[in-house]
């Protein structure tokens, strides 16, 4: 029998080609949307900057300590929380008022001895009766002596604790009868100008300038309270004032950023309230 034919081979038919002008204009779209979406991107406005913060009054609490002896106990409190009082207002007197007063008493007694004596010498020395050195001692018994009622005088006066600045007592720690310990015998706000300190992270702090105006919000305000920012901080450090977001970032680096309040009266008692400030872009 005959041999048959091998069958013929088939080839692949070549890949259809788009036409140029087409390919031109795809190629041209593609492009256009790419350069829109970048437009879009770069001309969208950066996000606000929003920090946790908290309420401070002008130059933080203030802690009354007292006098600087080892042990000190109050006698009689002048003040009560809430009540406001001025610079230089006695607010406490010490139990060593009284051993103190005499003291002062006693050294000025003293002084008067020594004037005295030298009153009598300084005729002898001039009648030349007695010694120069005879009225040289006398003068300086007479500057000890001084010197003796300044000591005794200071320390009678720190008997009375005064207010160090004006402003609300905000918190007793030391009452009458009761020893004055580490932590003072009072605190004191000078809440007549409040401070919102917002905790920056420290890649947004680059966005916050002075003079920028801010947002303060809290649930327990009965609405915003705006502010303009009046220091920036140059220490980097752990954020204090925390979410209640468990899964809010703990270990963030942060910046103290202080904003002035526009009404502080509004405030003024709530001294280390949580809030939120959002910075204006």
């Amino acid at each position: 029998m005959p041999t048959p034919a091998p069958a013929a081979m088939e080839w692949p038919a070549p890949p259809r080609l788009w036409p140029l002008g087409l390919l031109a204009l795809v190629v041209v779209g593609c492009k256009s949307a790419d350069s829109a979406v970048e437009a879009k991107g770069a001309g969208a406005p950066a996000p606000r900057v929003a920090a946790l913060g908290r309420l401070e009054p002008t130059d933080g609490i203030l802690r009354i300590a007292g006098p600087s002896r080892p042990s000190v106990v109050v006698a009689t409190l002048r003040v009560e929380e809430g009540d406001r009082v001025q610079a230089g207002q006695p607010i406490a007197e010490l139990d060593s008022r009284a051993a103190d007063e005499a003291a002062v008493v006693k050294a000025r007694a003293a002084l008067r001895n020594a004037e005295l004596e030298l009153g009598r010498y300084r005729p002898l020395v001039a009648q030349r009766i007695a010694s120069q050195d005879t009225l040289d001692t006398a003068e300086l018994h007479v500057d000890t002596a001084r010197a003796d009622v300044a000591a005794a005088q200071a320390v009678f006066e720190q008997d009375v604790v005064r207010a160090p600045v004006s402003g609300q007592i905000v918190k007793i720690f030391a009452r009458a009868g009761e020893r004055v310990g580490p932590d003072g015998l009072a605190e004191i706000a000078r809440n007549d100008q409040m401070f919102a300190v917002a905790e920056v992270y420290e890649t947004d702090v680059g966005r916050v300038k002075p003079g920028q105006r801010a947002t303060v919000t809290s649930p327990a305000l009965d609405g915003p309270i705006e502010g303009t920012v009046d220091r920036i901080g140059t220490k980097i450090g752990k954020q204090d004032v925390l979410d209640t977001d468990p899964v809010a970032r703990t270990d963030a680096r942060v910046v103290e950023v202080r904003v002035k309040l526009d009404d502080s009266a509004k405030v003024a008692s709530l001294s280390r309230l949580q809030v939120q400030v959002k910075f204006a872009p």
